[in-house]
């Protein structure tokens, strides 16, 4: 199915006919840091992805294993590129419309932080998972 997605400003637009995995949400430092809360993403695999427009993006190395995407115009966080899986992981919020994808599992949730709560009805898990993977 053809989603499209954009960040605030626009100068970021992508599409993919995927497929789409389900969303997966990450507690670690690292993205709590970058997303300002925790990061919740689907993926597609990497070829799959077609920017539309990507005047403001910018990707920056945030750690020895993966790289991210934001938008220099708005700074909105986009994407996540592990160095060794061969897909890309999506903010969720990013995509246009109704995305008819669930949030299936809560992964590094002993770095989450004080002031919010996990969701009762998914897998929780402190380590990356097999539902990180695109099928």
């Amino acid at each position: 199915m053809l989603k499209t997605g954009k960040c605030a400003c626009g100068a970021v637009t992508f599409q993919s006919l995927g497929p789409w995995r389900d969303i997966i949400s990450c507690h670690c430092d690292e993205c709590r840091r970058t997303t300002g809360h925790f990061w919740a993403a689907t993926a597609v695999p990497e070829g799959a992805l077609k920017l539309t427009n990507a005047a403001g993006l910018k990707w920056f190395r945030s750690s020895d294993v993966a790289k991210r995407g934001f938008c220099t115009g708005c700074g909105a966080s986009l994407f996540y590129k592990h160095d060794d899986k061969d897909y890309i992981a999506i903010g969720a919020g990013c995509l246009d419309g109704e995305t008819g994808l669930k949030m299936v599992e809560e992964v590094f949730t002993h770095e989450k932080g004080d002031y919010y709560a996990l969701s009762e009805d998914v897998t929780h898990s402190t380590a990356w998972s097999e539902a990180w993977k695109v099928d």
